[in-house]
């Protein structure tokens, strides 16, 4: 009997990835908060996720082997920019970093999270390999 992955590892398998482009964002936003017309971004996490599920993310393979994905469509189809929550401070500069940190945080957080989860779905899956 095969074991079908998309079924055993549920919506966890694609969440860590969006997680991990979402913490280079949030990074990026950080990095630039005293930068001058810097605009504040973030990911579209349900389309993102939608996306991912349903495969349809229009990714192309790389010139150099079949087997590598065009990593640069994947990063920058979801990422938006962000509405501020502030008005603008003179600069044009849009990262509130208050909730740039707080976002970091709780993205963190979810990843770890998903981490947890596929990290059991694997132990369950080697558990019934052997017969425990």
């Amino acid at each position: 009997m095969a074991i079908s992955f998309d079924k055993a590892l549920g919506v966890h398998q694609y969440t860590l990835g969006i997680r991990a482009e979402r913490a280079e964002v949030l990074s990026s936003n950080i990095a630039n908060a005293d930068t001058p017309h810097y605009k504040a971004r973030d990911v579209d996490f349900s389309s993102a996720l939608q996306g991912a599920m349903s495969h349809q993310q229009g990714l192309k393979m790389a010139a150099t082997s079949d087997k590598h994905f065009d990593l640069q469509a994947l990063t920058q189809q979801n990422v938006k920019f962000r509405v501020p929550d502030q008005p603008d401070t003179g600069d044009g500069n849009t990262v509130d970093m208050q909730h740039e940190q707080q976002a970091f945080m709780q993205n963190s957080l979810e990843y770890q999270m998903s981490l947890g989860f596929l990290s059991g779905r694997f132990s369950g899956m080697k558990k019934a390999i052997r017969g425990d």
